[in-house]
């Protein structure tokens, strides 16, 4: 509702659950920013200047990123919203996800699938940099017909700029020290693993344990279907498109986990911002059950692909 205003930097950043314990949100916001600010150092650590500078000379696989980004997932969504038949309330909140930026789980992801981490940053980057406009263009194009309000100014710019400085200045932080001090970036990488881990299992329970029975709502079929469908669907046309473009086989892992990984806390801020509880209701935990599928989807994908990796390697690769 226009009286509503948004959430602090805290908790525009942070995974939406105990949406109703303001307390526990800003303590919970706060303790996950400092675990992102960890795992983005140790990503950093794998990062090279001058690979960086080749991705921004030579932008082609940027180009392809963005164009998956902001053409298949946005299209996915509206889509997806016409095929399930979904309400307006429903298909809206699948469509804010389909506009949102790339997300830092994909860096992640890029990392366990041996993907083009120099181009992995980069991408994000430039996602989010571009959200500032093509997120409410394109919350405009598609939303019409499906709400009446001026949904394209609920666009968080204050947690897309939080986004990319939660990003970027941790990433400077671990390639100026795989820069200075190489020795260290081996021990600073596995501890921003291990950190990973143990928070994504802390994360799943807390959220789930948190939003309760009210989540059941979100549990229909055709909220399930669009939900499990939207991250395949992305992974799938980002690694199609990249490969008719003939990029090499790390920047097609790079492009396939980019395109289906959104920032679900940014689609989670809107969803705050833009609609009153009882209009939207238990809709405000769609944002983490797209998080969980993605979350599933993403492993099943690193499996695929170390195995795949296993057996071509006796084959001479």
């Amino acid at each position: 509702s226009p009286g509503r205003t948004p959430s602090t930097s805290l908790t525009s950043v942070a995974p939406p659950f105990a949406f109703g314990k303001q307390a526990a949100d800003k303590a919970l916001s706060a303790v996950l920013i400092v675990v992102l600010f960890v795992i983005m150092v140790s990503l950093g650590c794998t990062m090279e200047i001058a690979k960086i500078t080749t991705h921004l000379r030579k932008p082609k696989g940027v180009a392809i990123a963005v164009m998956a980004q902001y053409g298949v997932m946005p299209l996915t969504a509206f889509v997806l919203g016409k095929l399930f038949q979904l309400g307006a309330t429903e298909s809206l909140a699948i469509l804010i996800c389909g506009c949102c930026p790339g997300g830092n789980l994909s860096n992640i992801f890029s990392l366990a699938l041996r993907g083009d981490m120099n181009l992995s940053i980069v991408m994000t980057t430039c996602s989010t940099v571009l959200a500032i406009g093509l997120m409410p263009l394109l919350l405009y194009l598609y939303s019409r017909g499906l709400y009446e309000g001026d949904l394209e100014g609920k666009v968080p710019y204050k947690g897309i700029i939080t986004s990319l400085v939660l990003m970027l200045i941790p990433c400077a932080i671990g390639i100026i020290l795989n820069e200075k001090k190489p020795q260290y970036t081996g021990f600073i990488i596995k501890t921003g693993m291990v950190v990973l881990l143990l928070s994504s299992a802390a994360i799943i329970v807390l959220s789930v344990a948190s939003v309760g029975s009210g989540i059941t709502v979100v549990f229909s079929p055709s909220l399930l279907g669009s939900s499990a469908l939207m991250p395949f669907i992305g992974f799938l046309l980002g690694y199609v498109l990249s490969t008719v473009f003939k990029l090499n086989d790390r920047c097609r892992r790079t492009v396939c986990v980019e395109t289906g990984c959104q920032n679900v806390q940014l689609c989670s801020t809107i969803l705050k911002v833009a609609f009153a509880p009882e209009i939207i209701g238990p809709l405000y935990f769609f944002p983490l059950l797209y998080l969980l599928f993605q979350l599933g989807e993403g492993l099943l994908l690193i499996l695929v692909f170390r195995i795949h990796d296993r057996i071509k390697k006796p084959d001479g690769k």
